[in-house]
């Protein structure tokens, strides 16, 4: 029985309002992660140690891949959400698709929209597109903390219900308490995998290693999505809720198996410093 529930912290969607001007939380989240993840980019290949020497790409060509991988993940995640979630809503109202300031953006269509981004900048560059997708892996849970903190405040993608001491009754869902689902995946694939990326990287000179860091991301980020599926409330109606299945599980599989294989092949290759 439940005795006890956490009160929701119910904040305004509108952080900045000025006349018929307004600027949401969601959007602020968005560039919040972009930003920190651009300077880590930065960071990372102003490093020569990390690389094992000269690093593949100069601080200008990060500078550069802002706009790209920007647009791969705006695009990428809108798109993404309206053909994975919700293709038959956007099919009747095609005018809500470039609404994104109201929510509904899909991690899965925004990593294919940042691959895109990666081989195609990669290609015009002249860059080693593995390790450009290495220095974007390492950052995207700089993205994905701001990400699932806008959910939060959104109260969107929520949890299953629960009796759980720390539920939630999240406004716009229904007066039963659940799990803060958004909050577990903040931490878990923004806090957490960053720190294994970021041991990665320092400690086992993975950079050295082209596609041993974006193989450990699509790993362990499909490995916390899988897991929080179980306390995250499945879409309503997706075909892919069957039993234990979910829609974010059945995009993750895929994701673990290529992670796998990214590692393997690049321990079967000389690191770059040789």
């Amino acid at each position: 029985m439940q005795l006890f529930v956490l009160p929701y912290p119910v904040i305004d969607p509108i952080a900045i309002e000025v006349g018929p001007l307004s600027v949401r939380w969601y959007g602020l989240a968005y560039m919040a992660g972009i930003l920190f993840g651009w300077l880590y980019g930065r960071y990372l290949v102003s490093r020569p140690a990390l690389w094992g020497g000269k690093p593949p790409m100069t601080v200008s060509q990060v500078d550069d891949f802002l706009l790209w991988i920007t647009l791969g993940i705006v695009v990428g995640g809108r798109l993404g959400f309206v053909l994975f979630y919700e293709p038959s809503f956007f099919l009747q109202n095609p005018m809500e698709i470039p609404a994104v300031w109201n929510g509904g953006m899909a991690f899965h269509g925004g990593l294919i929209g940042v691959v895109v981004a990666v081989a195609v900048f990669s290609w015009v560059k002249g860059i080693n597109p593995l390790s450009l997708g290495d220095i974007a892996s390492a950052a995207a849970p700089f993205g994905l903390f701001f990400g699932r903190i806008a959910n939060f405040i959104n109260s969107e993608v929520v949890g299953r219900v629960s009796d759980v001491p720390w539920a939630m009754v999240f406004p716009g869902a229904d007066d039963q308490p659940r799990h803060p689902s958004q909050l577990y995946e903040a931490a878990l694939e923004g806090v957490v995998l960053f720190i294994i990326l970021r041991i990665a990287t320092h400690y086992f000179k993975a950079l050295t290693r082209p596609g041993i860091v974006f193989g450990l991301f699509l790993v362990f980020y499909g490995l916390f999505r899988s897991l929080l599926e179980f306390v995250r409330e499945p879409h309503p109606g997706h075909p892919m809720d069957i039993g234990i299945l979910t829609p974010g599980i059945a995009y993750s599989i895929p994701m673990i198996l290529i992670g796998i294989w990214l590692v393997w092949r690049a321990r079967q290759k000389a690191p770059l410093s040789a």
